[in-house]
């Protein structure tokens, strides 16, 4: 399946689907509540991918004995009524989720895509987490650094109310990246003597101003500042 949102959409049904069958009801509303989380979530989407993902034998659809069997083995409940399908993951498609949650690359940390991957951590090598928790960490003290030099050079132009949500803007990204910051220490401490791999970008300078919201933002001034 191509990368994107349907690679996106191809890891949350897959990661759901390992934890136990579902109807596809069910599969809906386990998506919505993990995609709606991050970006919308449109059901139109989700049987285009069903359709794919059993033409590449990834997943099986059933209701009989095979689902019964899958059912009595799985630790989560499963839904009762059996007059609906049921997909479930193949051995093709376990192998597939797991080449998955092996990927570490950009893709894995953009916006749309990284907290489908963070919400399937458990599967993930430790190895894995801390480069997915590192770019995402990258990515964001690059756009603190753009916006902060955009609001410097735009600053006197834009109206008090602008300038507030420029502010809210940052703040919420300096939240995030104390949150990576919490994460990626915790990583570190549980990895094997301290074995951890080098972080492409430390982050340095962004970081203590992050830690610190606001110490040279120039979008700090309040409403009642401007008026």
């Amino acid at each position: 399946m191509a990368g994107g949102r349907g690679g996106v959409l191809e890891l949350a049904v897959l990661g759901s689907l390992h934890e136990t069958p579902l109807h596809g009801y069910e599969l809906r509303k386990r998506l919505n509540a993990l995609l709606g989380m991050f970006r919308a979530f449109s059901y139109g989407s989700l049987y285009p991918c069903l359709r794919q993902l059993l033409a590449d034998g990834l997943i099986v659809e059933d209701g009989g004995p095979e689902t019964a069997k899958a059912a009595a083995e799985s630790p989560l409940p499963i839904p009762s009524r059996r007059s609906k399908i049921v997909y479930r993951l193949t051995a093709e498609g376990k192998e597939r989720l797991q080449a998955l949650l092996t990927q570490a690359g950009p893709s894995a940390w953009e916006d749309e895509s990284f907290g489908v991957h963070f919400a399937f951590f458990r599967h993930t090598e430790a190895e894995v987490r801390l480069r997915i928790l590192e770019g995402r960490r990258s990515r964001l003290e690059e756009r603190l650094d753009a916006v902060r030099t955009a609001l410097a050079r735009t600053r006197e132009r834009l109206d008090s109310y602008t300038l507030e949500l420029q502010r809210h803007g940052l703040e919420s990204v300096e939240r995030e990246v104390r949150w990576l910051n919490e994460l990626i220490a915790t990583e570190r401490r549980a990895s094997p003597a301290g074995e951890a791999p080098p972080a492409g970008r430390e982050g340095r300078e962004e970081t203590s101003r992050a830690s610190a919201p606001g110490a040279d933002d120039p979008g700090r001034r309040t409403a009642s500042d401007d008026n």
